[in-house]
């Protein structure tokens, strides 16, 4: 049998379906006791609109993998962080032309020390300019690469 964990490792996030809850790092726990599936996430920030749809996504795939009650819990502490997402994650994000969050080590900063400026996911031109602050989700940023002036929407670091 499945475990419990691996169910729901595998439920993808609703907002950004190429990576998994796992792969973001909002599953925190996941394991059986007796006849129920108990399940531990934490959200990207407190109030994400994404969280009630994940968690129906978690219940409806451990009740049709035969575990009829579902216990998940919201946790709050610690608070989550773009370093919980795994480099499986990153990969995904990147490839599907999402630039993932910027290492604090490594980035740059836009002029005036605006915030960690992400490199192309198209061509990986550091030659980038952020369009927006806000993305399509409040976690989300727009920016442009001005050498194959594609758009696309990077993972802000918090």
């Amino acid at each position: 049998m499945v475990s419990v964990f691996d169910i729901a490792a595998s439920v993808a996030d609703p907002e950004l379906p190429v990576v998994t809850i796992a792969d973001l790092g909002i599953l925190r726990e996941a394991y059986a006791e007796g006849d129920t599936a108990k399940v531990t996430i934490t959200p990207t920030y407190s109030g994400c609109p994404a969280m009630d749809t994940i968690k129906s996504d978690i219940a409806r795939a451990l009740q049709s993998s035969g575990y009829l009650t579902v216990d998940i819990e919201t946790v709050y502490a610690p608070a989550w962080t773009t370093d919980w997402i795994s480099e499986e994650g990153r990969r995904k994000l990147a490839e599907s032309g999402i630039a993932p969050p910027v290492e604090e080590a490594t980035h740059r900063r836009l002029p005036l020390l605006g915030p960690p400026a992400p490199e192309c996911p198209q061509c990986r031109s550091a030659r980038v300019s952020e369009l927006s602050r806000f993305g399509s989700t409040v976690c989300m940023s727009l920016w442009r690469c001005e050498d194959c002036r594609e758009p696309f929407q990077h993972v802000k670091r918090h």
